[in-house]
């Protein structure tokens, strides 16, 4: 049995070669029903926008934007890229080793 991750070996934020990879909805699962989410993409598109992410570059997305900030503002791997602290992460780890797990605090987010 195959799964999905078999043809995929890097992450798609950081580069990094990892050995397992986890799967990020751009757009989240808890926002898919949102009436603005349905306005403004396609069912299937949202369904389809996944990146294929290490666990650390994964742990630092949601740990830095908040499920709204994703829908709206970072459902795209070149808008997470352009997000100033996740740019810092993925620069400041794309250099360590695929084993590297380093520790991710929580942000404190401005609501």
């Amino acid at each position: 049995m195959t799964t999905p991750t078999d043809n995929r070996e890097a992450c798609e934020l950081c580069g990094r070669p990892v050995r397992h990879l986890t799967r990020h909805h751009l757009i989240p699962r808890t926002r898919h029903r949102n009436r603005r989410n349905k306005r403004d993409f396609d069912r299937d598109e949202v369904r389809a926008r996944i990146a294929w992410l290490c666990s650390a570059c994964h742990r630092q997305i949601h740990a830095v934007l908040s499920e709204k900030e994703l829908e709206r503002g970072y459902n795209t791997l070149a808008a997470l890229r352009e997000h100033p602290e996740i740019r810092r992460f993925v620069d400041w780890l794309a250099n360590k080793p695929a084993d590297f797990r380093p520790t991710v605090r929580r942000a404190r987010r401005r609501e």
